[in-house]
């Protein structure tokens, strides 16, 4: 008895087959995307420096050791970053108005930034740049859209 069990199941999918057709498979999901539109620039000098980090203890002064840098080009003030081939994780953002074109953030004798700083989920500092938990958040895959306003010291 149990062999013809087996049977009916593969009769019962060739009658829904028939009946419906092949079975569509399911769409593959849009690339993996972070889409980070940046807002609040003094002005369109430079270029804005973007950086996605995962480790904790490297954000965000150490961007080097961040996932993925970008730049990105100001126009009316404003700029976007695409992370593109993001795996799902936990993640932090932080963005640098560079606006002489140096490749990094200007500070003053004492470490206060000259430049535009920015975090995900518009995280501050207190006496220091904001904690990795205060920007972090939780990428489940597909597109994520995340602003950002640039601040000035």
């Amino acid at each position: 008895m149990r062999m013809f069990a087996g049977w009916r199941a593969v009769g019962l999918a060739a009658v829904l087959v028939a009946a419906f057709g092949t079975f569509a498979q399911t769409p593959a999901p849009a690339e993996n995307l972070i889409h980070v539109e940046i807002s609040g620039l003094r002005n369109d000098k430079g270029q804005v420096l973007c950086a996605l980090f995962s480790p904790a203890d490297a954000f965000p002064k150490k961007a080097d050791k961040a996932v993925v840098r970008l730049t990105a080009k100001i126009a009316e003030r404003r700029a976007v970053c695409d992370f593109t081939g993001v795996a799902p994780g936990t993640y932090a953002v932080s963005v640098v108005h560079d606006e002489n074109l140096n490749g990094k953030l200007d500070t003053n004798f004492i470490g206060t930034p000259r430049e535009g700083v920015g975090a995900s989920n518009d995280a501050k500092g207190h006496m220091g740049p904001p904690k990795f938990s205060a920007a972090s958040f939780r990428y489940q895959g597909g597109r994520l859209d995340l602003k950002i306003h640039v601040n000035y010291l």
